[in-house]
């Protein structure tokens, strides 16, 4: 079995020490989509939506939640973002959210990523909720998630 790393000996929750880890450039990048009507989508498309511009402030919304995931997420370590991007693509029934975050840091940056596409994705649904009661957030997934070769060891 494989053993947890968010677990002490005894068994209970506890933190990761990565003090040991020297900081290496890692890229993380996640997906997911908000499923909307297509009347919906087609407001979003022409910016008609009465609270604003959904995918600018959801692209906002997504950068900021991923500079806050160690306040969200209770075992996550505090890393420096040197790079949050957040992408859209408007498809025929849905909204697809591609986000991609980088730093130089001990430890991924994985979460931060899937912590920005689900917020993105939350953002949009608040947006539209007068305009669509049937939007379901879904397939938030980790697509990728690399690792450079340190240049301390």
């Amino acid at each position: 079995m494989t053993q947890l790393t968010h677990l002490n000996r005894k068994g209970e929750a506890a933190m990761v020490d990565v003090s040991a880890k020297p900081p290496v450039r890692r890229e993380a990048v996640a997906e997911g989509r908000i499923v909307l009507a297509p009347a919906t989508l087609e407001l979003i498309r022409k910016n008609q939506i009465a609270k604003g511009d959904v995918l600018s402030i959801a692209r906002i919304a997504g950068i900021q939640a991923a500079k806050q995931t160690q306040h969200l997420i209770p075992l996550c370590h505090q890393i420096p973002l040197s790079k949050v991007q957040i992408d859209f693509e408007l498809r025929l029934k849905a909204v697809h959210i591609t986000a991609t975050a980088i730093t130089v840091a001990p430890t991924g940056v994985e979460m931060e990523a899937l912590t920005a596409v689900s917020i993105a994705a939350l953002t949009i649904y608040d947006m539209c909720k007068a305009a669509d009661k049937k939007m379901r957030i879904e397939g938030v997934r980790l697509v990728k998630k690399t690792k450079e070769v340190s240049l301390w060891s």
